[in-house]
């Protein structure tokens, strides 16, 4: 699948500007992540990113997301094994483990993007100058952006072995990348 007709099932499901925004900051991540990791698959990864909560506005629990999302992609589509084990592993509860390099920076781009998103929304210049060292302090105030999960951000980051400024630099320059389509700006 390329990375429109992604985008085009990304819209047909998701309603929700915030949630579609989240899911295009994953997915320049991922296209960052890729350009360092494995450059010919930049649009997969790409792919990977903007579909991994695409049934989450539909199917929002636990016990359907990301698995109805997932059912659809195999019925419905040419999405790949790698792409959809790697939206499985994004769902820590799913049980699927994180076996390829795809999986686990999904993991490690999925909680910090939604992150960096609130850093931007509170600064006058949004992603403009953001610097890992702000975003770290931001992780330590418990009450900002309550909903991240800074476990997963720092399991994350383990898992693709950087360490945490690196990658939260890493996450920034994706997003940095594409802020204006981001509305990062």
């Amino acid at each position: 699948m390329d990375i429109e007709h992604a985008r085009k099932l990304m819209h047909e499901w998701v309603q929700s500007e915030p949630l579609r925004q989240h899911m295009e900051c994953v997915s320049a991540c991922m296209r960052h992540c890729a350009g360092t990791v494995d450059p010919d698959e930049a649009e997969r990864w790409a792919v990977c990113g903007l579909l991994h909560d695409f049934d989450y506005e539909r199917h929002p629990s636990s016990e359907e997301h990301p698995f109805a999302g997932v059912a659809y992609l195999r019925e419905h589509t040419d999405v790949d094994e790698e792409v959809i084990a790697a939206i499985l592993g994004h769902a820590t509860y799913s049980g699927v483990p994180r076996e390829t390099a795809m999986a686990r920076h999904l993991f490690a781009m999925d909680e910090l993007a939604g992150f960096i998103v609130a850093c931007c929304k509170v600064r006058p210049g949004g992603i403009e100058g953001l610097t890992p060292k702000s975003v770290r302090k931001k992780l330590k105030t418990s009450n900002f952006a309550a909903a991240v999960n800074r476990e997963d951000i720092a399991v994350g980051g383990a898992e693709i072995g950087l360490e945490p400024a690196e990658h939260i630099q890493w996450c920034i320059d994706g997003l940095q990348a594409r802020s204006d389509h981001l509305m990062l700006t």
